[in-house]
């Protein structure tokens, strides 16, 4: 069964290791579309949200403090959530069912690591680590 959690802690962690480097590899593209979004200190914030992207999907895939990777993803993804994803301003119907979808899918990926952030903290096997928590409840 460690085999079977740490390869489903890789693969959740694939989208986010993925969209941090998109960060820094698509540094212009990101900071336009975060700059559409009207979010303050574009360039910046793309660079933190990569970095945060990174980081947290690196310790959950590795298991290097993978309670402390989950809690940064979903740090990230709530208020990402929130600002990119706004559905409810959009009036075209594609653009209104696009973001509809990415607002829900990052809510449910940060439900996703708030679950993996309790269940490690509280002491449950989560396969394969290098480390164990970095939080204990």
């Amino acid at each position: 069964m460690d085999a079977v959690l740490a390869i489903g802690r890789i693969l959740f962690a694939l989208i986010f290791i993925s969209s941090g480097i998109n960060h820094f590899t698509k540094l212009e593209a990101m900071t336009g579309y975060a700059k559409y979004k009207k979010v303050p200190a574009a360039k910046l914030a793309v660079l933190v949200s990569g970095v945060m992207l990174l980081l947290g999907g690196v310790y959950v895939a590795l298991g290097i403090y993978a309670d402390l990777g989950a809690l940064i993803l979903a740090i990230f993804l709530i208020p990402t959530a929130l600002m990119m994803h706004t559905f409810w301003k959009e009036t075209d119907p594609t653009a209104k069912m696009n973001e509809s979808i990415a607002f829900f899918k990052d809510l449910a990926l940060a439900g996703a690591a708030l679950i993996l952030f309790a269940m490690i903290g509280s002491g449950a096997n989560f396969g394969w680590h290098i480390t164990s928590a970095f939080f204990s409840f």
